[in-house]
């Protein structure tokens, strides 16, 4: 929760307002199963939405149940995956994290992270193949409903840009600053909104800052200014 005293609370509390009246505040839902969640994530790595959709859409027709996965060869994996991209590398990290979620749980169920504090949860899934921070807090963002926030390029870079982390900092330390400083309640709309306007507005090479509401409150426009 945050502290009404201290400066990045109080940033991060316009920030999160302006951005919750532009684009309004998006409610949980939960989208699909930890697991579906988990392959669907490192299926999106490096390539856009649609790709990813019509990999996943793929690979579940070619294997209707997550064990058809493991015993399948891998290049046959690698084939109902292709057009998600970088297929050679994600069937194989697909194929053992399956078969170690497998070996650990005695089964397909992530249930047991519900009840684990977050950083356990996260340490449980990063030990997985393929999966680092920012995968593992989406699974447990997304599909839980747990107070982890996730960092993708479009958070990392306005998180750093708006001062709510310093321009220096690693998609692992903003993590850790907007958990430490936001209410639970405020990583899943903030996570979807920062990510709206990434995509809207404060693009990577050419942002749209005259006409970007957050101006005023942007180190980076300020910045930009001098």
């Amino acid at each position: 929760m945050m502290h009404p005293a201290s400066g990045a609370a109080s940033r991060l509390h316009t920030v999160f307002t302006l951005l919750a009246g532009h684009y309004g505040q998006p409610v949980w839902r939960r989208r699909g199963d930890p697991v579906d969640q988990l392959v669907g994530t490192i299926l999106s790595q490096n390539t856009s939405d649609v790709n990813t959709e019509q990999a996943f859409r793929s690979l579940r027709a070619a294997f209707p149940t997550w064990q058809d996965v493991i015993d399948a060869p891998t290049s046959a994996v690698v084939a109902a995956i292709r057009s998600g991209g970088l297929a050679n590398q994600k069937a194989p990290r697909i194929q053992q994290a399956l078969r170690q979620i497998q070996q650990q749980s005695g089964s397909f169920d992530l249930s047991h992270l519900v009840t684990m504090p977050v950083d356990e949860a996260r340490a449980w899934l990063m030990r997985l193949p393929g999966v680092g921070a920012k995968t593992a807090s989406i699974v447990l963002l997304f599909s839980m409903q747990r107070p982890a926030f996730a960092v993708d390029t479009h958070v990392h870079r306005l998180s750093r840009r708006l001062g709510l982390a310093p321009a220096n900092a690693t998609p692992e330390r903003v993590m850790r600053i907007i958990e430490e400083t936001a209410p639970a309640e405020w990583l899943y709309p903030l996570h979807i909104n920062l990510i709206r306007h990434g995509r809207a507005v404060c693009k990577a090479r050419r942002p749209r800052c005259p006409t970007c509401f957050l101006q005023d409150h942007c180190l980076f426009f300020s910045t930009a200014q001098h």
